[in-house]
């Protein structure tokens, strides 16, 4: 049953979190966590009525798991996007292959934790992205051209030949950060920092999953190379 629970001051005041989680254990640990650190919870234990109440109390930010009844997370995720591509997503999964990792952020999740994980790490993640409700810092062009990829930092959108990328904010903020340090060979605790933020809690091998996408979205037009032992750098 769809149910809330109201918290006390905390990040903002007034930061509702909506927590989809079929696991009674799991879902009573996370409002425990976020309840004592101030924010107010509102818990789903469905995919339908997660999605119901994502649309109805527009939360600062949602804990989705992705094994669900009904809808899955992923299904989820996706119907999200569609109206709205600012609320954070934290995906929580068992499900540890690098597919679901890559599909899970193609859909526009922001972050993702594996179970059995830390409620601590779970609240000090959503607590990084409530903090950083934008990019990274503003460029000094408007726009660049790497090859035939044209990336437009004012419309926050990639095209090439003509063409547009559909990239996800996170995306989009990594490939922002590489265009201003371009023919830099980044560490993936520098990409980190600086598009997810110096508070961001987690693995660094988000940084991996995320160019992966880029490289599938944007294709061979982009110089993006592995510098091994390293992290990345953009031609």
């Amino acid at each position: 049953m769809f149910h809330r629970v109201e918290g006390v001051s905390g990040l903002s005041g007034e930061n509702t979190i909506v927590v989809v989680e079929d696991d009674a254990s799991i879902a009573d640990l996370l409002c425990f966590h976020l309840r004592r650190d101030g924010f107010r919870v509102l818990l789903a234990a469905s995919g339908e009525r997660g999605l119901a109440a994502i649309r109805d109390h527009r939360p600062d930010a949602v804990i989705l798991d992705i094994g669900l009844p009904g809808i899955d997370g992923l299904e989820v995720c996706r119907q999200v996007r569609a109206f709205d591509d600012a609320i954070p997503v934290i995906f929580l999964t068992a499900r540890t292959d690098e597919v679901d990792r890559i599909l899970g952020l193609d859909l526009g999740a922001d972050d993702y934790v594996t179970k059995p994980f830390s409620p601590r790490e779970m609240v000090a993640r959503v607590k990084a992205r409530l903090r950083r409700p934008g990019g990274v810092g503003s460029p000094s062009q408007s726009a660049v051209e790497v090859g035939s990829v044209l990336i437009r930092f004012d419309r926050r959108d990639v095209s090439v030949d003509g063409s547009t990328i559909p990239l996800t904010k996170q995306e989009f903020d990594l490939l922002q950060y590489l265009c201003e340090n371009r023919g830099v060979a980044l560490t993936r605790r520098q990409i980190l920092e600086a598009a997810w933020g110096h508070d961001w809690v987690g693995e660094e091998r988000t940084v991996d999953a995320h160019v992966s996408q880029l490289r599938r979205k944007i294709g061979n037009e982009l110089p993006l190379a592995t510098v091994w032992g390293v992290g990345y750098r953009l031609g």
